[in-house]
């Protein structure tokens, strides 16, 4: 009898460790289209002091001579993000910040500083390894919520501020999976309110909209390039599906 319990006790240690390292697996690629050509910045639109295609990526930098007027973006025009899926890598340097937009509006009236701004979600993009300020967050940028779900959190939006269901990886975790000064793949599937994020194939981030005045369900997709210090963010292999 003491061996059974000791078995069972072992069982559901393992099953426990499993489900907090793992809760929801990535799923396998299928159907997805490339959306960037590796030539040029076709289908894009941004401000072309600042955006390139170097090597077959990518390329957004500000520099003291090219600034940026505000947060500006390199916004997706073939396409919007209602359910959908999408896989990119990046890499930037860490003077500043970077960041994916989806369900964004392209802001068009006298409140934009520049031509490309949007708001909306943003999967924030950071060349750090300390908690909070890491890659994968979700950003309401141009917003009022601020952060509205980190890295680790299984959460829910609700009667005006956030409830978290559940806290599913740690720093060390994240540390462990995050490559520093290299490339990194992003992975955001967003079905009706529902949205996760991956990061080199693992979760990291699941969260549900259920504030419905602030709740986005569509919109454009966006790179940023972040107003203040001098910077430079990459992108890559971007694939694209809708899950309508």
């Amino acid at each position: 009898m003491t061996h059974l319990i000791a078995a069972i006790a072992l069982v559901a240690c393992t099953s426990n460790s499993v489900s907090a390292e793992s809760p929801v697996k990535l799923p396998a690629e299928t159907g997805m289209t490339e959306i960037f050509n590796g030539k040029d910045l076709t289908g894009w639109s941004g401000d072309e002091r600042l955006w390139s295609v170097r090597d077959g990526v990518i390329h957004g930098e500000t520099t003291p001579e090219q600034k940026a007027n505000g947060n500006t973006f390199l916004i997706w025009q073939d396409g919007n993000t209602k359910n959908f899926e999408v896989r990119l890598e990046f890499r930037c340097n860490a003077v500043n910040n970077s960041g994916i937009q989806y369900r964004s509006k392209h802001i068009t009236d006298k409140s934009a500083r520049n031509d490309w701004v949007v708001r909306g979600y943003q999967h924030e993009l950071r060349n750090e390894m300390k908690f909070p300020n890491i890659a994968g967050f979700i950003y309401d940028e141009g917003g009022r919520r601020g952060r509205i779900c980190m890295v680790g959190e299984k959460a829910v939006w609700k009667d005006g501020k956030k409830q978290v269901l559940e806290n599913f990886l740690n720093e060390e975790e994240f540390q462990a999976l995050f490559n520093l000064d290299d490339w990194n793949e992003v992975v955001i599937i967003g079905r009706g309110n529902h949205i996760q994020h991956f990061m080199n194939g693992k979760l990291i981030l699941d969260f549900t909209d259920e504030q419905p005045e602030l709740q986005l369900l569509d919109g454009k997709l966006a790179l940023q390039l972040h107003a203040g210090k001098p910077m430079w963010a990459e992108f890559k292999n971007i694939r694209f599906k809708s899950l309508d």
